[in-house]
Formats: structure tokens, sequence, C-alpha cells
């Protein structure tokens, strides 16, 4: 075990800094060697904070034969550095001409931000081999430094750019913006399809496939390995990684937090496990979380609120914003990850690519992805930004605050009755617009299930059982609640449709107490107006 914690690169993406200053690093050279070794431009769509500026880094260095960087070595504070993968084979260090373009700072959200940083960045190139822009317009400008750069250095060219799409990301339900972006990087990357006998390695990475978004049409060479398995784990922590590499800081996690290291790992695997990016299914944890999590000791939410932008929960609030037990377990084919990604009507895209539902499991007969949401950091900050759009809209803390003060109540007691008072509460101060423009059982259904999930609760929306799928099972400390709601029917129907279709029959056997609860909800009255809780046979 180690007696003090090590360094964790929180924030920092450059891979020289990393390694000079004695960070930790996860070796992803064995991946990086395969992919420079067979090939020559390549797309990786990955969500934000997932390692992708630190790959790019990555890559520079090695195409700037930077080789001291990746063997072993001692720091001058006397941290010794392992050796690399890439370090052990026959790559032959030469030093390429490296183009980099970075779009992931958060100051890029403007048109003239942007076409200012572009120029820039073609500016200090053009110095760099000593030509002169003049009026030319970014695509001969493009064209002129690469070749320059090949002829005058005797190699050929490397291109890496990162966070291409960010803002696409920022002006999502700006359709004027996005197409101006999109002909700006049209502009800026079209060449490069002309000038493959030039070029020596291509990468792009962003959080939205190329093909979806349209920029990239003239440039149809690229290999997207966005969701080859073989390149599953090029971004974020495996699970092979975290028990090996980092296994001595979750055991000094462990001791400090007075927990076993099986404890604290699935404590982890809890919050920060889930994501998967092929049907190879390989468990990826968040790197952003992990590191976090683990330079401060504590399991807490560090990647939902600092990658989602402001656009993006503004899209979710549009799409309608209740129906996340239609977003968790929603069945994709290969063909919906294609559709537009600032599509109000098709969610499932961008909430995929951005790392707030991930793929569950495939089936290959079928060409069917299922998607969920990844943990329970990406699960609870989904609902709690729902959660905090809808009590926002009533405007009365006192009613928030009573319906949170109810469940912990009910989680501790199991005060089933005053928690349903609460709940009852809430609703009668929902704004009216919304429910009439969804008057149906499944509104109230995903109304009270954001609620639950917004509270951290374990809780199951459409839970299959012997002849159906139950609307809501919450698994509390105390017991297992199976509930029905039915709109504008009676409680006992609800409680019957539980017994006829099997619903309790998968928990009878946990250990906990199971409890049928039928709700009832009226048009007339806009809330509950009837429960039954009854416990299950055993």
């Amino acid at each position: 075990m180690l007696s003090t914690k090590r360094k964790y690169p929180v924030g920092i993406q450059s891979f020289e800094s990393i390694r000079m200053d004695g960070y930790v690093y996860v070796d992803k050279t064995p991946l990086i060697y395969k992919m420079i070794t067979e090939g020559k431009p390549y797309f990786l769509s990955r969500p934000r904070r997932f390692g992708k500026s630190l790959l790019v880094s990555t890559l520079a260095a090695v195409f700037e034969g930077r080789r001291e960087l990746f063997e072993a070595f001692t720091t001058e504070d006397g941290i010794e550095q392992p050796q690399l993968y890439i370090a052990t084979t026959n790559w032959r260090w030469e030093k390429f001409p490296v183009l980099r373009f970075d779009f992931s700072a958060n100051n890029l959200t403007s048109i003239e931000k942007m076409d200012e940083y572009v120029d820039k960045t073609l500016a200090d190139y053009e110095k760099q081999y000593g030509l002169s822009a003049g009026n030319a317009s970014t695509s001969p400008r493009m064209v002129d430094i690469v070749r320059t750069a090949h002829e005058q250095t005797g190699r050929k060219v490397v291109v890496l750019c990162d966070e291409y799409d960010n803002m696409m990301l920022h002006s999502i339900g700006d359709p004027e913006t996005q197409t101006i972006v999109r002909d700006r990087f049209q502009d800026l990357f079209a060449p490069l399809k002309g000038l493959d006998d030039h070029l020596q390695f291509v990468f792009i990475t962003g959080i939205s496939k190329f093909s979806q978004m349209g920029i990239f049409s003239k440039l149809n060479n690229l290999e997207n390995i966005s969701m080859q398995p073989i390149y599953e784990s090029i971004c974020g922590i495996s699970e092979e990684e975290l028990t090996t590499v980092l296994r001595p800081d979750i055991e000094l996690m462990a001791a400090s937090r007075g927990k076993t290291y099986d404890e604290t790992l699935a404590a982890l695997k809890r919050m920060y496990d889930g994501y998967h990016f092929s049907e190879g299914m390989t468990d990826m944890y968040n790197p952003f979380s992990m590191v976090n999590a683990l330079k401060s000791g504590k399991i807490d939410k560090y990647w939902f609120d600092s990658a989602t932008p402001s656009a993006l929960i503004a899209m979710l609030r549009e799409m309608p914003p209740l129906e996340i037990s239609d977003v968790d377990g929603a069945l994709c084919e290969s063909g919906d990850f294609n559709k537009a990604f600032d599509s109000y009507q098709a969610p499932l895209p961008v909430l995929y690519q951005s790392g707030y539902l991930t793929i569950k499991s495939y089936d290959e007969e079928d060409d069917l992805y299922t998607l969920g949401f990844p943990n329970e950091e990406v699960r609870k900050g989904f609902a709690g930004s729902l959660y905090s759009y809808v009590t926002n809209s009533m405007g009365d803390d006192r009613e928030r605050s009573a319906l949170m003060k109810a469940y912990k109540a009910f989680r501790r007691t199991d005060d089933l009755p005053a928690f349903i008072d609460a709940i009852k509460t809430f609703f009668a101060g929902v704004p009216y617009h919304w429910e009439k423009d969804n008057k149906n059982e499944h509104y109230y259904h995903a109304l009270l299930y954001t609620l639950l999930m917004a509270f951290g609760a374990d809780v199951r929306a459409e839970e299959p059982g012997a002849k159906g799928r139950s609307d809501i099972t919450l698994l509390m400390p105390k017991g297992i609640y199976v509930m029905e709601l039915k709109y504008d029917d009676t409680v006992e129907a609800a409680l019957d449709q539980i017994d006829r279709k099997g619903y309790v029959g998968k928990y009878l056997l946990d250990g906990r107490p199971v409890i049928k609860v039928g709700i009832a909800f009226s048009s007339a009255e806009r809330n509950i107006i009837d429960w039954k809780a009854v416990p299950a046979d055993i």
C-alpha cells in the first residue's frame, strides 16, 4: 500500500506536464502504437472530459520524437516515472512537422472568436515556415502550410485536431450559427483529402461523429474508430487499469475512509463505471471523476456539472423534459446514431455522444443497442437538472424542501404516507400548462420517476416482471415498493394489475419486505386522489 498519495492530474491535459511533473499516467501507448502503425486518418468520438485532449497531446509528443518522455526516468522532485509501452517498440522516433488545432477552450463560444483562433493558428504556422497569408482564404492557406512543411522538413505532416465540434455543442438550438460553423470547418479540413501524399497522420476528436454533422462530407476517408471494440479503452480508465495501475491509490483511499478495498472499489464502480463504447462492452470508468475522487479522497459528483454546457441542458428541457423513463433503456439501431446532433426530436444520439447515456447491451441478430445511464453520477445529475428545472418553475422553496425532507424520512423510517402527502403537495404546484399537454398516466409516471431519481433513490422504471413491466419499483433500505399508477382509474385496478402481471415475484427472495402500492391520479383534480399499500404474499 502507498504511504502517501500520488499526484493526480486534475485538469492537466499536457502529456509532457504529467510525465515531467510526476503525475500518475495510465499508459495508453499500446493502442496509440497500434493506431499510428496501422492507419493514417482517424476520427474518435468521446464525451467531454474523457481524455481526448491528453490523447492528442500524447500523439503530438510521439510524432515530435520526444522519446525521453516515454522512457523510465526520475523527476526533479524524485518521483520515478515508469517506462511506457511504446518506448519498448521499434518506433523510429523521427521528428515530424505537427499541426495542432485545439477547439476545446471554453472561450471559443462565438463565430468571431473561432475565426480569430483559426486565423492566428494558421498565421503562426505560416510564420514558422516562412509563408505569407496575404488575402488567401482558409483552404489555400492550409494547403500551402502542409505542402511547405513537408518540403522544408523532408517529412510528411501530422494534423491533430481536438474537440472540433465544441462550437456546435455550445450552439445547440441555433441552426444559423451551426450552419456557419459547418462551413468554417469544411474550409479548414476539406483540403486534407487531396493532400494525402503530404500527410503522415491525421487525428480528429469530438463529441459527435463526423457523419452526423455534415462537416466532413468532403473528408470521407477518415476511419471512425469511435465504436470499434479494439479502441474502446483508448480514452478513460478500464476495469483492468483501475485494479492494476491504480490499485495502490484505491487501497490508500479505502484506508482513509475506514473501508475495505473491495468496499471502496464497489463504491467507485457504482458512481463512475458503466461506460461502453462498442458492442465489445469493455467497462470504462470516467477518468475526470476518478482522478478527482482519488485526489480528494471523496466519492462525489465531478463530471456532470463540469461537462454539461448550458445549451445542452436547455435542449434536455425541450425534449419534452420529463420523459426520463423513456430514455433509460431506450432501443437504438446503428443508423440512429447518425441522426442530426441538434435534433430535439431525436435526443438519443446527443445524449449518447455527450456521455449521458451509454450502451448497456447489444443484440447482434437484430442490430439493436439498448442505451441507459452509465452510473449513479450521471443518473443523479441528469435527473437533478430536470428536477431543478421543474421545481424552479414552481418558485416555492418550502415545497421543494418539504418534499426532500419527506423522502429522507421515508428512507429512514418507511413512512410512506408522509411521503405520498409531500408528493401530492408538490404535484399541486406543477404548472398547469405542463399537465394539460400531457394528460395521461405516463406523464405522472415520468414525473414521479424523475423526482425519485433526483433524490438519489434506487428506482427502476418499466422493470420486467413475469407477464409485463411494472411502472416504478423503488428499492429502499427497509423495503421494496412495487408501484402501479392509474389515471382516472381505481387503486384496486392498480393492485390487481400488479398481481395479474406477477410484478413482485422477482423480489420475493431479496430478504426485504415487498410492498405493492397502487396509486390513482385524477384528471379533474390533477393529483393523487387515492393510494393503497399492501404487503406482498411470500
